[in-house]
């Protein structure tokens, strides 16, 4: 007969629901770091209806009606690798932050439904192709915005999220959980600074500035179609939003801070396509994808 094990009476839970155990809001950064997160964040669900830039449809109590605070957390991509764009290097750099992305979302989730909290995690993108997105283009949640209102940062005007170690130079992800935890205060300063470098070196002029805010208008559907064309070249995302824009630490740390560079370089290459002053970069645009373009 097999053996029957009980737990003590103290350790039963009524109607089989799992005993939950106090778990701080160190305890979730700490599981998350270790997971792989760089930056880690805590929103209140009710930031979504006080800020009321985000659709009802795409709160997430409306798709989890159990969330009551959404955990946001990213990992960075890396300067130099990311200025070789159109590149299979930053295409494969890009794959790599988005495994890392689902892994650490669907562990912690695991992690805090073990301890007792309820959790669901979700993917980084969330959309099956570039086609479904030219055709409706939105994911079902928005890890930008989850993010800005777990103070990770401000979105700028390509409308990518800044962050202050990492500029836009950083990946996304959320977890949502029905543990009310406190929330991260957000960023009082918009980090963009509308200095329009995104608009000035977009290589669809998908980015429009506006004049009655940070936010500026994008054309999706160019953007899209570039993206597609760079996929079947094996060398995207594009990119050049995040490469060139002016914020982040992580400047400091390359000792990277020229403007200038990304304003000359298109014309510069159209113009002689050996300039040694792009000269590492040409080498790798020209291994292991099949484009032509040189910036």
């Amino acid at each position: 007969m097999d053996a029957v094990v009980t737990r003590p009476r103290a350790q039963r839970v009524a109607k089989g629901k799992p005993a939950a155990r106090r778990i701080t809001r160190d305890e979730v950064i700490a599981e998350a770091r270790r997971l792989g997160a760089s930056i880690v964040g805590f929103a209140p669900v009710a930031r979504w209806a006080e800020h009321g830039e985000i659709p009802p449809a795409y709160h997430p109590e409306a798709l989890w009606p159990q969330a009551r605070t959404v955990i946001a957390f990213g990992v960075p991509m890396l300067l130099p690798v990311i200025e070789t764009t159109p590149s299979i290097n930053y295409q494969e750099h890009y794959d790599t932050s988005n495994r890392l992305l689902d892994e650490i979302s669907f562990r912690l989730a695991v992690w805090l439904n073990e301890a007792g909290h309820p959790a669901m995690s979700l993917p980084r993108d969330g959309y099956g192709s570039l086609e479904i997105l030219l055709a409706n283009p939105f994911a079902s949640f928005s890890h930008t915005y989850a993010a800005k209102y777990a103070g990770l940062g401000t979105v700028g005007m390509s409308r990518n999220l800044l962050v202050p170690q990492y500029g836009p130079r950083v990946r996304l992800n959320s977890v949502f959980t029905a543990t009310e935890f406190d929330g991260d205060p957000e960023l009082a300063e918009e980090l963009c600074t509308k200095c329009r470098i995104c608009e000035r070196t977009c290589p669809t002029g998908a980015i429009r500035a506006r004049d009655d805010g940070i936010l500026g208008d994008l054309d999706k559907d160019a953007c899209t179609r570039h993206h597609i064309a760079l996929r079947d070249e094996k060398r995207w995302p594009c990119g050049i939003c995040v490469k060139v824009c002016s914020i982040g630490e992580d400047r400091h740390l390359y000792g990277n801070r020229s403007m200038k560079r990304y304003l000359d370089e298109r014309p510069a290459l159209e113009k002689n396509p050996d300039d040694l002053r792009y000269r590492p970069l040409v080498h790798v645009r020209r291994h292991g994808s099949g484009g032509s373009r040189i910036a």
